[in-house]
């Protein structure tokens, strides 16, 4: 038997993800490629997403948050500088968006814990669209304040506080865009009998700004109208205080200029995959954050720029020397701080095309 074979059970699954994407498919069996991302990761109780353990070393890849607490340290001196800024209001709400498995949570919440203001009541709010993993991150929470689950950002109205998306916006369904003579085709996919192959189509009307005029034949583009549409989202229901938005990409210029065959990226238990394409369901698809579209798009939401910049500055900005130095002190033993200091340089050197976001609301505050 093929080790790597999935079982009867994951057969079934993966199953009923080919038949929602056949489905879903137009009538000549042209699908586009965000849908396919939108099912593949998404399909209730049957995506990938939904239906297996996907973060950390028993998972399919970790994020920052999964490297040492000490980056959700930094990040609580941060919620803290917010606190301050817009005066300690009576209610202030964390909303993280896509927690996953609620690690960077439960080390922000024991961060801010022994700092936080008595006079601020804190609200932690989960906005995950899994069923599973969102009831089971919220049982881990349990005992570590106020903290709820939400359905979407802008579920329980407009609030004060801090929204916090880390590796998030590369989840959300995006396009794939290809040059072609003078103008851009939709990339998609088609079923060709025993597998799914790749396939354009004319481009769909796309959200300002504009696709690039010029760009070499073949030259591919991946675009998100929908982590566009979350930012906006932000910009309707965040009053006072700041989104920080961490995740890896570039300018659209960068992303043209050094990655023209594109940045989608299939993994599966921590390795990357040849083919995209096989066993839709079964792998994480991401690609990098085009953030030139985001900038614009909180642009024209009302959100003023606070920062934009490589995620190892912040970490720098946000006091990781003085987290590092305070955790060397506490390690114990040698070997401990070995693993700190190993792991502190994994956070600022081992993440290299990480970008943070800072926004917050036009106006004075």
């Amino acid at each position: 038997m093929d080790p790597g074979a999935p079982s009867p059970g994951e057969s079934e699954r993966l199953g009923r993800v080919h038949e929602a994407l056949r489905a879903s498919s137009d009538p000549d069996g042209f699908l586009p490629f965000d849908r396919f991302v939108e099912i593949s990761l998404y399909l209730p109780s049957d995506g990938f997403y939904p239906s297996r353990r996907t973060l950390g070393a028993s998972g399919d890849f970790y994020t920052a948050a999964h490297v040492h607490p000490i980056f959700a340290r930094c990040l609580a001196r941060r919620v803290l500088e917010e606190l301050e800024r817009i005066g300690r209001p009576r209610r202030f709400r964390i909303v993280e968006v896509g927690p996953g498995d609620g690690t960077l949570a439960a080390d922000l919440l024991n961060a801010l814990a022994p700092r936080w203001p008595s006079g601020t009541a804190l609200t932690y709010s989960l906005v995950e669209r899994s069923a599973r993993l969102g009831e089971a991150t919220l049982e881990r929470l349990a005992g570590l304040g106020d903290v709820r689950r939400s359905e979407s950002l802008a579920a329980d109205g407009p609030f004060e506080g801090v929204v916090l998306a880390n590796e998030l916006l590369d989840a959300f369904p995006f396009r794939r865009l290809v040059r072609r003579g003078s103008g851009w085709k939709e990339v998609g996919v088609r079923w060709s009998g025993d597998r799914w192959e790749w396939a354009e189509s004319d481009a769909r009307p796309i959200p300002a700004p504009a696709l690039p005029p010029t760009a070499d034949e073949g030259t591919l583009l991946e675009v998100s109208p929908m982590a566009e549409a979350f930012v906006r989202e932000i910009g309707d229901h965040l009053e006072a205080g700041a989104a920080i938005l961490l995740d890896y990409g570039g300018s659209e210029e960068e992303l043209l200029r050094g990655r023209p065959s594109g940045t989608l990226a299939a993994v599966r238990d921590h390795r990357a995959l040849d083919d995209p394409l096989d066993r839709p369901g079964s792998a994480d698809l991401s690609a990098f954050v085009n953030f030139t579209r985001l900038r614009a798009a909180a642009r024209r939401s009302g959100l003023d720029e606070v920062s934009y910049g490589l995620q190892r500055e912040a970490l720098v900005r946000w006091g990781i020397e003085a987290e590092l130095n305070s955790a060397v002190r506490a390690a114990g033993s040698a070997e401990a701080e070995v693993r700190t200091r190993l792991a502190v340089k994994n956070l600022l050197f081992g993440f290299e095309n990480f970008q943070v976001l800072e926004l917050r609301p036009g106006g004075p505050r």
